[in-house]
């Protein structure tokens, strides 16, 4: 029986990394096709002119303004959304267990597609799509998939440690929204310098396909190693000096995905901890907002997210992403030390 028990472990194991080996060749095979028209058609990202914690962003454009000369382009998050989709529609459908990460993810792409190609073509003359349409659509696309997991999967409760499964019944819906909505935000602050998301949410997702293949959530695992494949392939490609940026079609979506993939594993009480530096990044908009409101203007940081702060203070780009990663690997370990020590109890 025990032989058996390997047997089929080693079987699925062998299933899950080579849907992330696959995942990581059709990503550099569609990379050249989305760089030859990125650059053909000048998909250049715009500056940004507004802080994100209010104001007009002023350190963050003395900081940036070489880089945006460079003209590199943007919404390369193409690259690996379509991977993921190709990948998973062929090797990796699971109703009960991929259809709600990867609608999810194509949804979450779509609307930040558009916020891109309106980013690209300055529509209405401004800087990509306003942040309350952006934000109550994509409320509106994560409400439908908080439907699904409540109506569909039957999800009508959560684990708590120390309290146990916790019946909460349609609110499931409202919890989801809260989840998925401000991991998709807070994944997207990230994103903001060279390589530094990819290799984030290459640690996060990496750590979450050990959480499925844990639980035995195969079809799961290989969705979060096909993730990893993919950004193994876009990083290489952004780590300094970049070459394109993912845009908001990938931040969404990756995002987007992270989230939902936390609630199907029900271990959303690791998630703060795997994506600590997602939670540091935006607490520190947060605090820069609240800081400027209540103290006439003045912020707490030079500049936010926090990875711009320690740009101004003078530290190089590439010091500041290699030890965000850092960080953000020993929070995944953190956080799987907890959910096994929770899962072994």
């Amino acid at each position: 029986m025990d032989s058996l028990h390997i047997a089929i472990t080693s079987h699925n194991l062998t299933n899950i990394l080579l849907l992330g080996f696959f995942g990581f060749v059709l990503s550099m095979i569609i990379t050249p096709l989305y760089t030859t028209y990125a650059y053909k058609y000048q998909w250049w990202k715009r500056q940004r002119t507004d802080a994100w914690s209010g104001g007009v962003a002023s350190v963050y454009a003395k900081l940036h303004a070489e880089k945006h000369k460079r003209n590199i382009p943007t919404m390369a998050g193409l690259i690996f959304v379509l991977s993921i989709i190709i990948v998973t529609l062929v090797a990796n459908l699971s109703r009960g267990q991929t259809w709600l990460p990867l609608a999810g993810l194509t949804g979450a792409a779509m609307l930040g597609l558009v916020d891109d190609i309106m980013n690209i073509k300055s529509v209405g003359g401004v800087a990509g799509m306003s942040a309350r349409l952006k934000f109550g659509l994509h409320s509106l696309l994560v409400l439908v998939g908080g439907w699904w997991f409540y109506a569909k999967l039957g999800v009508h409760s959560i684990y708590l440690p120390g309290v146990g499964h916790w019946h909460i019944g349609i609110l499931v819906i409202a919890l989801f929204w809260l989840v998925v909505v401000s991991t998709a935000i807070s994944v997207n602050f990230s994103d903001g310098l060279d390589g530094l998301a990819g290799g984030l949410l290459t640690s996060s997702f990496m750590a979450y396909a050990i959480i499925c293949a844990v639980e035995h959530k195969f079809a799961l695992a290989g969705f979060c190693l096909t993730v990893v494949g993919t950004l193994l392939s876009y990083t290489w490609f952004n780590i300094y000096p970049a070459r394109f940026f993912m845009g908001d079609v990938g931040a969404y979506a990756l995002g987007t995905a992270l989230g939902i993939i936390a609630l199907q594993t029900d271990t959303i009480y690791v998630l703060p901890v795997i994506g600590a530096v997602y939670v540091v990044e935006t607490g520190s908009v947060i605090i820069n907002r609240l800081s400027r409101k209540f103290r006439n203007g003045k912020k707490v940081f030079l500049s936010s997210p926090i990875h711009h702060h320690f740009e101004a203070i003078g530290w190089p780009e590439t010091k500041i992403t290699m030890r965000f990663w850092i960080l953000g690997q020993v929070a995944s370990v953190l956080g799987l030390i907890i959910f096994l020590t929770g899962h072994q109890g």
